[in-house]
């Protein structure tokens, strides 16, 4: 009976449930508010949530549409979330995965802006992530791990990953170009050494940890994700009106020198320039924003700064900051509703940095849909994947260095952060827990320490 049992278990776990778009709704809205980490890690907690413990998609295709969402401008989690959720349920799926990927940060970043202008105090925010910033570091090496340990199956794997570590590292090679040369390895080492860029090889370890799942390795290419020029043409014309016509009417309402249309076409450049992630953009706003426009001081950009590391989202969601602080301060509907010009401007800065994301993918996804068992386009998105655990593992060393020594290593060093990042790590290495959890206890943790440092 027992034996008999242990079958019946098996093959529910070979068969993972069918998943409707409600369910998956869920799921995107709870991943907006739980998204800490950065892009590593907002992709770790999609991993081990749709991987791992959902089964929705499998280690392969995973990584495959990762690797896509790599090499576009912009941020990479929230493409991937975009990603999953056309794959799962069609356009619909997409835009609602990567809305509500977005929205909660925006609305938590609107009312944190709000009480930094009013309040002039966001003490009780780095209390409360005081906690979090520790544990952040843990994640990103645990995403560098998790991800090493499949992507990196032969010494060629690990010669890629390892250069890719130097260039960023020690070169300061920028990413986009690091991406570049590895694509191009691929390229060649798919024609000429395929053995090692073949995708069994670089997840022969998934399949042994990871049961069946809902989309798997060789699940057909569903009929709405097989590449067609129609489609293609149809979906940039629509990307090309929703970027136009807002665009139109904030110069018509308002014409092209006022704030809000000048941070409509600010932002469209600065979502197009953001290979490498939001750190890399980060001294273009800086300039523009700052610099050029004036729209916040240099001291008011380092405080949104430090609320988009802190907040849920995407680091690039500090725009919303950025735009809700330039729209406040100009009071463009009076004095008396400078919040809701501010919180207009948030909106407008999101939307064209954000919209160019959601073409990238439907008009591109197809294409890699179609591809996902064709080597000659798999082997370089395979070469990514291990130069990006260098880049993680370099991001990694970063976020610890400047967690533990904010002064630089001639100050002290922050052991109260170090001891909760030590313990985070042991939780995700050793006790495999959710990473949630941890995050929700680093800042309990931190917001304790903050008001016993208060009293």
């Amino acid at each position: 009976m027992k034996e008999s049992n242990k079958i019946t278990s098996d093959d529910q776990l070979d068969e993972p449930s069918a998943v409707s778009f409600w369910q998956a709704l869920l799921f995107w809205l709870k991943l907006g508010f739980i998204s800490f980490g950065g892009p590593a890690g907002q992709i770790a907690i999609m991993h081990q949530e749709l991987v791992e413990r959902r089964r929705w998609i499998s280690e392969q295709r995973f990584l495959h549409a990762l690797n896509y969402c790599m090499l576009l401008p912009g941020p990479e989690a929230q493409q991937l979330a975009t990603y999953l959720g056309w794959l799962m349920h069609r356009t619909w799926g997409g835009i609602v995965a990567g809305v509500l990927f977005v929205l909660p940060s925006l609305f938590i970043l609107i009312a944190l802006s709000w009480a930094y202008l009013v309040y002039g105090d966001v003490a009780w925010v780095a209390g409360l992530f005081y906690g979090i910033k520790p544990a952040v570091a843990a994640i990103v090496f645990h995403a560098a791990h998790r991800i090493g340990s499949r992507a990196l199956t032969n010494n060629l794997m690990w010669g890629i990953a390892a250069a890719a570590f130097v260039a960023i590292f020690a070169l300061n090679i920028p990413f986009p170009y690091i991406v570049v040369l590895a694509a191009a390895t691929g390229y060649l080492g798919g024609r000429w050494l395929p053995a090692y860029f073949a995708s069994n090889s670089g997840h022969g370890s998934a399949k042994k940890s990871v049961a069946k799942a809902l989309i798997d390795d060789h699940t057909p290419t569903p009929a709405h994700a097989i590449f067609r020029w129609p489609r293609l043409v149809m979906i940039l014309c629509c990307g090309m009106l929703l970027w136009a016509m807002p665009l139109l009417a904030l110069w018509a309402f308002w014409g092209w020198e006022h704030t809000f249309t000048q941070m409509a076409w600010f932002f469209t450049k600065a979502a197009l320039l953001t290979f490498g992630g939001a750190y890399a953009v980060l001294p273009y706003v800086y300039q523009g924003a700052v610099g050029y426009y004036g729209w916040l001081t240099p001291t008011q950009m380092i405080d949104g700064l430090a609320l988009g590391e802190t907040t849920p989202g995407p680091l690039i969601m500090i725009v919303a900051f950025v735009g809700f602080i330039g729209g406040y301060v100009n009071a463009t509907f009076g004095a008396d509703m400078a919040f809701i010009a501010g919180a207009l401007a948030a909106g407008i800065v999101t939307w064209f940095t954000f919209l160019p994301s959601f073409i990238f993918i439907f008009a591109g996804a197809p294409f890699i849909e179609t591809t996902h068992n064709d080597l000659k386009f798999t082997a370089p998105l395979t070469a990514i994947t291990a130069a990006v655990v260098g880049v993680i593992l370099n991001l990694a060393l970063f976020f610890g260095y400047h967690i533990l020594w904010p002064a630089g290593f001639a100050g002290p060093l922050e052991w109260l952060s170090a001891a909760i990042a030590v313990v985070a790590g042991v939780a995700l290495f050793r006790y495999k827990i959710n990473v949630i959890k941890v995050i929700a206890v680093s800042a309990f943790i931190g917001l304790a320490l903050s008001l016993l440092q208060l009293t």
